[in-house]
């Protein structure tokens, strides 16, 4: 999980890394820069990629996407300098964004967490953009009240300020959790051994590969915008966050 073609994704390992050394291992005019190091989150889960810069001989190189082939092509802003291959470089995450997508990452798996103790549905679809997002549950029928008693719900626990931590199993040890898939069709590729798990204690246990705050406190005060019917069976529930 922590290594991704010739690229080590230090952000796997510790969520709040914003700035790190790193060298040039590639340069592609279509594909972008490979770091031997890197802390930019790829993108996936319905997670957006990091944006940054890179820093190198007193030059300034943004950093706009990332491309996931069979290695992690880190795609500068269009008409930016480019490194050349060997060259040092520091990396560094826009902090605003990060923190914003990992408390929402986490206040969805809270909703997630919430939902399926609540009423047993599981995660059809998701996405996210810094500070919003929304998930799809497969619910037949929501009972009088449900938007608000959701937002009381995932308010107290936030309130309760549940310990968030990350870590890695075998396959094996992962699948004997009860519920760890909590979409309603496995998306775990059948070839991946090592499992990143990410738990918020005593509420939500998952199979999860995005970055995520250390505690439900900081994800901050949820409001849920709306509710809608998506189908016979498949609820959409849409989220805030405080800024």
């Amino acid at each position: 999980m922590s290594q991704h073609g010739r690229t080590s994704r230090l952000e796997l390992d510790n969520s709040d890394l914003r700035d790190w050394d790193a060298r040039v291992l590639a340069v592609d005019p279509e594909l972008g820069i490979v770091l031997d190091r890197s802390a930019f989150y790829p993108g996936g889960g319905g997670q957006p990629p990091d944006h940054g810069v890179l820093l190198w001989d007193g030059v300034q190189t943004r950093i706009v996407d990332v491309r996931r082939k069979d290695d992690l092509w880190l795609v500068p802003a269009e008409g930016d300098p480019i490194p050349s291959v060997g060259t040092k470089v520091t990396g560094a995450l826009e902090n605003e964004r990060r923190f914003a997508l990992m408390r929402t990452h986490s206040g969805l798996h809270l909703l997630s967490g919430v939902v399926f103790r609540d009423f047993g549905a599981l995660v059809t679809g998701s996405n996210m953009d810094p500070l919003t997002g929304r998930l799809d549950f497969n619910l037949d029928e929501i009972p009088l009240g449900f938007k608000e008693s959701i937002e009381a719900a995932c308010n107290v626990e936030v309130r309760t300020d549940r310990a968030i931590s990350a870590y890695e199993l075998t396959r094996e040890e992962a699948f004997a959790i009860p519920d760890v898939i909590r979409t309603a069709s496995n998306l775990l590729p059948p070839g991946i051994e090592i499992v990143r798990i990410v738990d918020i204690n005593g509420l939500d246990v998952q199979a999860d590969g995005g970055t995520h705050v250390a505690n439900t406190s900081q994800i901050g005060s949820i409001k849920v915008l709306k509710v809608e019917n998506k189908g016979k069976g498949f609820r959409r529930i849409r989220i805030a966050l405080d800024a």
